[in-house]
């Protein structure tokens, strides 16, 4: 039998997006308040889903205790209050948007889990806006 299971958890982290190949012109057009020089924060709501095999002796996909601490030791300690621009050499060279954060938590958690097991990120930056990647 296969099935998902989903963990949500929540942080805070700023940001500032700002190509510096631009102008400061080009930049305030193109990424508006997004690009202010003071940064800016987010509450972020993440959700992890795993999908695999069910095991039969626990009837778990995986533990969503497992889950979660996994979760809170990789992605939340990592993130939560941080300026993701100055404070998180993940972003060294790549824009902090939501479309490259939700990349870089899936390549975290990724290689931590089962092989057979797909993953799958949903990151919600605002209640309207939000970014997904995964194996499906």
């Amino acid at each position: 039998m296969i099935a998902t299971i989903c963990r949500k958890a929540h942080f805070n982290a700023a940001h500032r997006l700002h190509n510096p190949n631009w102008s400061d012109e080009k930049n305030l057009h193109v990424f508006g308040k997004c690009n202010s020089p003071h940064y800016h924060g987010h509450n972020f709501d993440l959700e992890v889903r795993i999908k695999g095999e069910v095991d039969p002796d626990t009837g778990f996909v995986m533990d969503l205790a497992v889950l979660g601490k996994l979760i809170k030791e990789e992605v939340e300690l990592r993130f939560d209050h941080k300026n993701l621009n100055e404070d998180c050499p993940e972003f060294k060279d790549i824009l902090p948007s939501t479309e490259y954060f939700v990349k870089i938590i899936y390549d975290i958690l990724k290689p931590k889990l089962d092989k057979a097991q797909q993953l799958h990120i949903t990151l919600h930056e605002t209640q309207k806006n939000s970014a997904e990647y995964g194996d499906w």
